[in-house]
């Protein structure tokens, strides 16, 4: 046998085996025919755990010895990775199973070969055999891991997969994995053993086969010490086998097979438990065999047969390894708390001399240990009292120790009275005394008892009971990883940590808090503060879904956290019983919904009556979208809709369903039932998920829209209803006629291995109802986005034969149809940005704004949004989206100064999600601001003296410039341009102040804008100025542009003018596109705003309003050419351009650290990843720049990438701000510069347009990607890699030398060949790759770029001269040469 041989993990160099790296085995390291042999001990077994799905179709054999520990846990813990598992009892055994290992690894099947032989035995040198690949032995298809056993077995009679002993007819069998050949010579009458060699595969049926009827018992014993649950794996195989039968279950018991010396006292020890067993009353009242679940419980206390040997014990008392999430809120304790911080049942407190029944980890243990720490200090307090008491003590002295007794809790009174004693003499030696004898100090500890699933498991209702009983000055953080995401999946109360909350409650006595640190870190940390400075027990209940697990990803564990407290599973609370002395209140829900057992606890308790009282009903701002207020009007509102339309119409009844994210399937479908009327139909449409399941066989005629979403999947308002179809929850369809419309994209996934997700979600409609015996009575439609007319192509084939279908073929269209609503007509009825939107404010039947004026807030500023973590949560109980909304200010150049940096930290604790994001076009960005609050917020934006208009929608938006800090008195003069182009363009209603600022309209005065008139712009329009040589804002990918031309003297001349740009596009429509401006001349200062206004206006009157997707600038300058569009620009002026002046663009990257202005200040560039503004564990960097705001002299600017510049710092000041910086680790600019030139927009979960992950995932990519850049040297070699989560562009991806675009989730279209300095395009190098394929593409092209790369060379133009990617010349040549075959990008090493 071939060998591989792991100088990471192995005990023990292996004869003649190659040595490699590590256990992870690559497929290209096996040879067919052979198997590879991997030895390793148990322990390392774990690291296994990524590759087992390769390694269990693999031909390899992993030796792994348990003689030093006799401890099979490691190893069965991986009994259903799909690997073998084969044991072995010694030596001998080893050598015969070690042939059956290696032919059964030849045929491609892993193997684990375990058990107590010699650790550096090497057992497979025998040759083996060459195995047919067809054929079957004793009736087994060798094609199948069982039949290779049995195949290998059928080859030798040295090796057999398991023994039996003992009677033939036993009333009792031994079911035993592990070493039984002492138990085996010594059985007991009535008795037979089942020694089990080969472990896996073992099915049940096996099982039961070997099992006769005669017995009555089935003794289990496995050599399991260390276990991970309540079972053991075994015993839980037999109990299953017999779960699997209609018969009835012999009693089945649980032992753990130790080290048996003495066969026979063995046997009658086993003979002893099954006798204890039938003598209990439980089991008396008995009289013929057991249920299985009667089974189970009589197993329920394993017993143990010989001697359990030392390393296991040893084993158990190894020291605690914290799994990472779980350390969030330990790491949390130690940065709140620091040296003060005392977690009283760590490890590393544990006596040397403690009996080994005490665990460290114990709350018992914990508890005696705090007590005997409280007692101490009370013998310091008593030493202070005496000393008080005393003659001769110093009146400062006297102060000092008498303001301790009265607060030992404030650091400062501790620190004064520590000083005290150490400058006083004779006096206070007995407080010293005291200090040195008891180990004892003045500042006072912060107690912490900490129980999870890995730490302290058991600190539960007794250890809680005893805290609560004592009194004792504690601090209890139960640490809960049991997921709550569905009101129906909560599990028993015995299993629930967070019922400790209400039981603490119900004691009284208690500070009480529940936290969710990947929920609302401030909360959090609120929590333990107030925890701390509460006299008595503190009961801290922190969620942590699947935190015990090291590979539950972050992400994932922050989805899980947000769906629990969404939905009200996981409530945020604060219960404070010392608030009440303070006027403040007892009961704090932080928290926007709050579970239903909570509030039915809180009124039922007698003692709670007056905080009843106090909290009669919760604000509407505290439930958004989902009170019963809000829920019946919902349904009132949808019932009057109903009754008016039903009863109108004749004809054959007609049920349009849709599932639609995009909204384009809706409109269809909408379209297509209101013609349907027109001709007599009695059509109704409804949501795939609004329609009753039970209600569908009894519609005669039912037309399906169904969109695709993802990879093939179903819109989020369609799965529930395919879930349910799916898993035959609908009765028989036969009546039921039905045409499915699919429509989705051809092009989308060109792969050819990827064709078949086009229209499937369709597709598998149509062929699951047609199993149902549902009636086709139109053939499928199948809209392709691809076809010349898209989707309308095959729509106006399939809807003719939908009216011949329903027999109204014969009508004739007299009216002509409405054209559908679209923006403009929104616009133009809007009143001039009006709308609805005052009466939707006032609408508290749901979280939302209607449709329409969902387009006009935009306008104002705001996006309606909701959170795509928890839609399906949400409707599974009932209620409408998390409706919010994201508010965008408008702040030209991205400069605020200190109090309005404070006012911004303040709206998005006070209002938003507690965090605010420094978006790519330099401006603040609130999330999660509820209906209820969003007014509030508008003025209190006001308050600050800026606002929230023209930050979106069809006007000119928020105004760019260079952020350079160096710049000093240029940038000044930049800056006003810059606030002087915001506020001429900006729109002149006064629909903003009337709906935000409670203005009123003026009577008689009419609104105008004399600028945009009443259709406002065909689309957005985005205006960028840069300073040379920093290409910082991008400015070739804005509408227009202004490249700012200095003289020798940094003087500013003027500009040149950019004309053109845009990011905006649409996958796989290639009439969509990016496009990099074209500079178009040169003008003065003075000469700026009225060509901004010629290029606008120019816009205005000939952009195309007819397709929203092909509105901006740059398809005007495209259609009707630039020259011609400049000539229109210019006549409308009344003069030309000048010719455009020399510049140089190096870069478009911020500079991070500290720099100086011409005038001699200071600034400092922060890094903040992503833009995203928020405190996390180790990184608190929202209270950072409060506390930097609160001091700063100078003023704040943003930049477009996202990051932070404290500019204007006086020298002498600078040493504060770096103090702050240094104090949270904000002054840390040491990243590798990839991650300094990275930029994500938000996508997941609040944007409604993210196809992916975005600003949550690109930090973790670039973790990886890291790894390959440090490998070839390049940690400081700048290269721009950018993400959004869709096609929309706001991180301006197609300008990056790297990019990716979500598609769907996990998936993303990468791009190549960008400029460094944003003055080239990509262009798409992979239409969809996922992590894996992303990592495995960039690691060989960064290899060759560090390797082959020219002087001053920048990846994107390295890739273009390899000819791994052509360059993008222009937006027209975007698609030209992209997607290039894989041979054509092979890269040298």
């Amino acid at each position: 046998m071939s060998g591989l041989y792991s100088s990471v993990y192995s005990t023990v160099k292996t004869e003649g085996a190659t040595l490699i790296p590590s256990p992870f085995l690559q497929s290209s390291a096996f040879v067919a025919g052979s198997a590879t042999l991997l030895i390793l001990p148990p322990s390392s077994l774990i690291q296994l755990l990524p590759s087992l799905k390769a390694l269990s179709t693999s031909p390899i054999v992993i030796q792994v010895s348990t003689s030093d520990s006799h401890d099979h846990a490691p190893v069965l813990a991986l009994r259903s990775a799909g690997l073998a598992l084969l044991y072995s009892q010694s030596d001998a055994h080893a050598a015969s199973n070690a042939l059956i290992a290696a032919q059964v690894a030849a045929t491609g099947r892993g193997v684990i070969h375990f058990g107590e032989f010699t650790p550096k035995a090497d057992f497979g040198a025998v040759p083996v055999p060459k195995a047919s690949a067809n054929g079957s032995a004793n009736g087994v298809s060798k094609s199948t891991l069982a039949g290779a056993f049995s195949s290998a077995y059928a080859s030798t009679s040295s090796a057999s997969p398991l023994t039996i002993t003992g009677e033939k007819s036993p009333e009792t069998v031994i079911f035993a994995l592990g070493n039984t050949t002492a138990l085996a010579a010594a059985l007991s009458p009535k008795t037979s053993l089942i020694s089990l060699s080969l472990y896996r595969p073992l099915s049940g049926a096996s099982i039961r086969e070997l099992i006769p009827s005669s017995a009555k018992t089935v003794v289990v014993l496995e050599q399991t010490y260390s276990k991970a649950g309540k079972w053991t794996p075994v015993f839980l195989d037999v109990v299953g086998a017999f779960a699997e039968s209609d018969e009835d279950a012999p009693v089945i018991l649980s032992g753990v097979l130790g080290v048996v010396a003495d066969g026979a006292a063995a046997a009658a020890q086993i003979s002893g438990e099954h006798f204890s067993l039938i003598a209990t009353p439980f089991v008396q009242l008995l009289t013929r065999p057991l249920s299985i679940l009667a089974a189970v419980a009589a197993g329920s206390n394993p017993f143990t047969i010989g001697t359990i040997p030392s390393p296991a014990s040893a084993l158990t008392s190894a020291p605690i390894q914290l799994p990472k999430h779980e350390s969030t809120y330990t790491n949390l304790l130690t940065e709140v708390f620091g040296s003060r911080l005392w977690v009283a049942n760590a490890p590393s407190l544990l006596p040397p001399k403690a009996p080994s029944s005490i665990a460290a980890t114990s709350p018992e243990y914990a508890l005696g240990h705090v007590l005997g720490a409280e007692k101490k200090r009370e013998a310091l307090r008593q030493s202070v009292r005496e000393a008080l008491a005393s003659p001769g003590i110093g009146e400062t002295t006297a102060k000092a120790l008498a303001a301790w007794l009265q607060n030992d809790r404030d650091e400062k009174v501790a620190s004064a009275a520590s000083a005290a004693v150490e400058a006083s003499s004779s006096p206070l030696d007995s407080i010293r005394s005291t200090i040195q004898s008891e180990e004892v100090d003045f500042t006072r500890k912060s107690n912490w008892i900490i129980g999870s699933e890995s730490w302290s498991h058991d600190l539960g209702s007794s250890g809680l009971h005893h805290a609560l009983s004592t009194g004792a000055d504690v601090n209890l953080l139960l640490i809960d990883t049991t997921p709550y995401e569905l009101p129906g999946s909560v599990p028993s109360s015995t299993q629930r940590r967070k019922d400790a909350g209400l039981y603490a409650m119900s004691y009284g006595g208690a500070y009480v808090a529940s936290v969710a640190v990947y929920g609302d870190f401030s909360q959090t940390l609120r929590a333990f503060a107030e925890a701390d400075r509460f006299q008595g027990p503190s009961i801290i209940l922190a969620y942590l879904p699947a935190g015990d697990s090291d590979s539950t990803r972050a992400l994932e564990v922050l989805k899980s956290t947000k769906k629990a407290i969404e939905i009200g599973t996981w409530p945020l609370y604060r219960w404070d019983p010392s608030a009440e002395s303070r006027g403040a209140e007892v009961f704090e829900l932080d928290s926007e919904k709050i579970k239903a057992d909570l509030r039915t606890f809180l009124d039922r308790q007698n003692h709670l009556t007056e905080l009843s009282n106090r909290l009669p009903t919760f604000g509407e701002a505290l439930e958004p979208g989902s009170g019963k207020k809000m829920l019946d009007a919902q349904k009132k509102k949808a019932r009057d809709a109903f009754e008016a339309l039903s009863g109108a119409l004749e004809g054959p009844p007609l049920l349009v369903l849709y599932a639609s994210d995009g909204g384009q399937a809706e409109k269809l479908a909408k379209k297509f039932a209101t013609r349907a009327r027109v001709r007599g139909v009695a059509a109704r449409t409804l949501a795939f998920d609004d329609l009753p399941l039970e209600d569908l066989p009894l519609e005669s005629h039912v037309a399906l829209f169904c969109a695709v979403a993802g990879q093939g999947e179903f819109p989020q308002n369609g799965r529930e209803f395919w879930k349910s179809i799916q898993a035959g929850k609908v009765a028989d369809l036969s009546n039921t006629n039905f045409s499915v419309f699919a429509m989705g994209d051809s092009h989308y996934w060109p792969r050819k291995e990827d064709a078949h997700y086009y229209n499937k979600s369709g597709k598998d409609l149509n062929n699951k109802l047609l199993s149902l015996n549902a009636q086709e009575f139109v053939p499928i439609g199948l809209g392709d986005d691809q076809d010349p007319d898209g989707p309308q192509t095959a729509y106006k084939i399939w809807e003719p034969a939908m009216w011949k279908a329903l027999g109204v073929d014969g009508f004739e269209e007299t009216e002509p149809e409405l054209e559908p609503i679209t923006n403009e007509h929104i616009k133009i009825a809007s009143n001039y940005l009006r709308g609805t939107i005052v009466e939707g404010l006032n609408d508290k039947s749901t979280g939302a704004l209607a449709e329409s004026d969902g387009q006009l807030t935009k306008f104002h500023g705001i996006y309606q949004q909701d959170d795509r973590d928890i839609r399906e949560e949400r409707k599974a109980a009932g209620l409408e989206p998390a409706f919010s909304f994201m508010v965008r200010m408008r702040l030209p150049a991205g400069v605020c100064d200190p109090s309005q940096w404070l006012a911004v930290d303040a709206i998005s604790d006070k209002r938003g999600n507690s965090t605010f994001k420094l978006t790519t076009r330099q401006t603040f960005q609130f999330h999660g601001i509820v209906k209820a609050n969003l007014k509030p917020a508008m003025q209190e934006i006001n308050k600050m003296l800026l606002d929230t208009v023209a930050a979106c929608g069809d006007v000119n938006r928020t105004v760019m410039c260079s952020a350079n800090p160096s710049l000093g008195a240029l940038h000044e003069r930049v800056f006003q341009f810059a606030s002087a182009l915001s506020e001429q363009l900006k729109p002149q209603t006064s629909a903003y102040a009337e709906i935000w600022l409670d203005k009123k309209q003026i009577a008689g005065e009419i609104d105008t804008e004399p600028l945009y008139g009443e259709y406002y712009l065909p689309r957005k329009f985005k205006i960028a100025i840069a300073v040379p040589p920093t290409n910082d804002v991008d400015v070739y990918c804005h509408d227009l542009g202004f490249i700012a031309i200095l003289d020798e003297e940094k003087e500013l001349l003027g500009f040149n003018v950019t004309v053109g740009g845009g990011m905006g596009v649409t996958h796989s429509v290639k009439a969509t596109y990016p496009r990099l401006a074209d500079v178009v001349g040169f003008i003065t200062p003075e000469q700026g705003i009225e060509v901004a206004k010629a290029v606008l206006t120019t816009q205005r009157d000939n952009g195309n309003r007819a397709n929203r997707k092909n509105a901006r600038v740059k398809y005007t300058v495209d259609r009707m050419g630039i020259k011609a569009f400049m000539a229109e620009v210019e006549s409308r002026l009344g003069y030309s351009l000048q010719p455009a002046r020399p510049f140089v663009f190096t870069s478009n990257v911020d500079q991070f650290g500290w720099q100086t202005g011409h005038d001699g200040k200071r600034h400092f560039t922060a890094f903040v990843e992503n833009g995203r503004v928020i405190d996390e564990p180790g990184k608190l960097f929202k209270t950072a720049l409060r506390e930097i705001a609160q001091v700063h002299k100078g003023v704040f600017r943003l930049t477009a990438n996202q990051h932070v510049i404290i500019a204007d710092i006086p020298v002498e000041e600078e040493a504060t701000i770096q103090k702050i910086l240094t104090k949270y680790k904000l002054d840390d600019v040491d990243f590798s510069a990839l991650r300094l030139s990275s930029a994500a927009c938000v996508a997941f979960p609040t944007c409604g347009l993210a196809m992916a992950e975005s600003e949550r995932y690109l930090p973790v990519l670039i973790d990886k990607v890291e790894k390959i850049i440090e490998e070839a040297g390049l940690r400081h070699d700048s290269l721009t890699m950018r993400m959004t989560g869709c096609p929309n562009g706001c991180a301006r991806p197609w300008a990056a030398e790297v990019a990716f675009v979500g598609k769907a989730p996990g998936q993303y279209l990468m791009l190549l060949g960008g400029g460094y300095y944003g003055q080239r395009l990509n262009k798409p190098f992979r239409e969809s790759v996922n992590e894996d394929e992303i990592l495995a593409l960039l690691k060989p092209m960064i290899k060759s770029y560090a390797l082959e790369r020219n002087d001053g060379e920048h990846f994107g133009d390295f890739v273009i001269r390899k000819g791994i990617i052509s360059a993008t010349r222009e937006g027209l040549d975007f698609y030209e040469n992209s997607f290039p075959a894989p041979q054509a990008v092979e890269v040298s090493a």
